[in-house]
C-alpha cells in the first residue's frame, strides 16, 4: 500500500474517532487542542564531519556527499493552553527515510545515486512552548522547544552490503539518537465556535547525528550528518 494512501487512511480514522466522541464538548476557548495533520518531512542529511574512516572518504572537503529523502506522513499534535496566549504542544509521528550518495566515492565505490542506508525510522520527540497572537479571526503563533530524534531499525542497503569491488561489505549501520531543538511558526483558523478549526504549521529542526558503519571485522566508518529538516503540516484542529 502506498505511503500516501496509508497517510490518508490514518488521518481519516484518527479524526473520525475524535469527532465520534460526544462527551468531548468543543470549546473555542478550551484548555486542550488536538490536531490531525498531513506532514511533509524535508530532511537534509549531508556529511559535515568524518570521525573514523578518513582513508575511505578523505577529508570533509573532498568527501562524497549524502542526502536523506523526503517523506510524507500523518501526525497528531496535542496542545495544552496554560494561559490564553501560551500553550505547550507535543507531536507524534514516525517517519521512514533512506540515505543516498549524491556524488563521489567511498573507497573505490562510486556512491552517486546509490542508497547507503536503505531503511531508518525516526521518532522525533518534540515539545514546544508557543505564544499565540490574537489577530481577530486568525490565531498566528510562534514556538520553540527541545527535541530528541530516536533512530529505529536502521539497515544498510544492498549496494552498501555487497562485497568489494562493487560494494562496501557493510554488515550493520547505526545512527546515534540525537538531541536538538526546533523553531515553530503557524496559524490556527477557527471554523466555528465549537472548537473546530484549520491549522498550518512549520517547524525548522536543528539536529545532527552520527552514522556508524560496520564490516565483519568491526566499525570502519563514522560520519557526522546534519539533518536539520523542515517539517511542514496542515490539517484539522479540535479545541475543548
Amino acid at each position: 500500500m502506498k505511503k500516501t494512501t496509508v497517510a490518508a487512511l490514518a488521518s481519516a480514522l484518527a479524526f473520525g474517532a475524535l469527532a465520534a466522541t460526544p462527551a468531548m464538548a468543543g470549546d473555542a476557548q478550551g484548555k486542550f487542542q488536538v490536531k490531525v495533520l498531513g506532514t511533509a518531512v524535508l530532511a537534509d542529511g549531508k556529511i559535515v564531519g568524518v570521525e573514523k574512516g578518513a582513508n575511505l572518504l578523505g577529508t570533509v572537503a573532498n568527501a562524497p556527499q549524502t542526502k536523506a529523502n523526503d517523506n510524507y506522513v500523518p501526525t497528531v499534535a496535542v496542545e495544552y493552553f496554560a494561559l490564553p496566549n501560551v500553550s505547550i504542544e507535543t507531536i507524534c509521528c514516525l517517519t521512514q527515510h533512506t540515505v543516498s550518495g549524491t556524488n563521489g566515492t567511498i573507497g573505490t565505490v562510486n556512491v552517486k545515486g546509490a542508497d547507503l542506508v536503505d531503511h531508518v525510522l525516526i521518532l522525533p520527540a518534540t515539545v514546544t512552548l508557543k505564544y499565540h497572537v490574537n489577530a481577530g479571526p486568525i490565531k498566528p503563533y510562534v514556538g520553540v522547544g527541545p527535541s530528541v530524534f530516536f533512530f529505529i531499525d536502521e539497515k544498510p542497503s544492498a549496494a552498501a552490503a555487497a562485497a568489494s569491488p562493487t560494494g562496501l561489505a557493510i554488515t550493520n549501520v547505526k545512527l546515534r539518537n540525537s538531541f536538538g531543538f526546533a523553531l515553530q511558526a503557524g496559524v490556527d483558523v477557527p471554523i466555528n465556535d465549537k472548537g473546530l478549526g484549520v491549522t498550518l504549521d512549520a517547524k525548522k529542526y536543528f539536529m545532527d547525528t552520527k552514522a556508524h558503519f560496520y564490516q565483519a571485522g568491526g566499525e570502519v566508518l563514522v560520519t557526522k550528518h546534519s539533518l536539520d529538516p523542515w517539517v511542514l503540516s496542515a490539517g484539522l484542529s479540535y479545541r475543548f
